[in-house]
């Protein structure tokens, strides 16, 4: 355990926060127009975790097989967490989109298992970077939205029609990213699915 996985794990740690504040927020006594600020500085502590633990591991030579598997898993957790929240409350976001995420996620996560398990660590690609670049924008744009819906200056209906909008799109470029990290790694998931037949 280095100290850039410690702020890896740190985001796992933070991400049922968005959950608890965003669906409870009137039970823990926060005003709607507060709901905003308090889930962007969430996000935005998650995400200079994210930024900080790479150059930790750079900077110290700490970059390691378990800071593979264990900063991607936690992206999926901190981002997959919000949109599944998001498909509550007044955001209403498509279930079934949102599931586009947790399945991509869940396949090329067991893809990495199987793979580690026979002592082969597959690193990120540059499009998942870029994938997880583009869920973190469309998060911080509806994030960023809902201070002029709850100021009553952005109506519900444009609100969730802009929130939808990018969701699809992060949504079909999260696809294309898996066909590019499979195509990659064809080899070690070809060898790793015929030892386990």
């Amino acid at each position: 355990m280095s100290l850039a996985n410690y702020f890896t794990i740190s985001r796992i740690l933070i991400s049922p926060a968005f959950p608890l504040v965003y669906l409870e927020y009137e039970w823990l006594g926060i005003s709607i127009k507060f709901l905003p600020y308090i889930m962007l500085t969430l996000f935005c502590l998650c995400e200079f975790s994210d930024l900080i633990d790479g150059i930790i591991a750079r900077k110290r030579n700490q970059v390691s097989d378990l800071g593979k598997i264990l900063d991607p898993m936690a992206d999926s957790i901190t981002r997959i967490s919000l949109f599944l929240t998001f498909t509550q409350g007044f955001i209403g976001l498509p279930l079934m989109l949102v599931l586009v995420f947790l399945y991509r996620d869940f396949i090329i996560s067991t893809l990495r298992t199987l793979c580690a398990l026979r002592g082969v660590a597959l690193a990120a690609r540059f499009s998942g970077k870029v994938k997880a670049v583009v869920q973190a924008c469309a998060l911080f744009l509806i994030m960023f939205l809902m201070i002029p819906y709850t100021m009553g200056i952005l109506s519900l209906e444009t609100f969730r029609q802009v929130c939808l909008a990018a969701v699809s799109i992060t949504a079909i470029y999260t696809i294309i990213s898996a066909g590019d990290y499979l195509y990659a790694n064809r080899v070690y998931v070809k060898k790793a699915l015929s030892s386990i037949a």
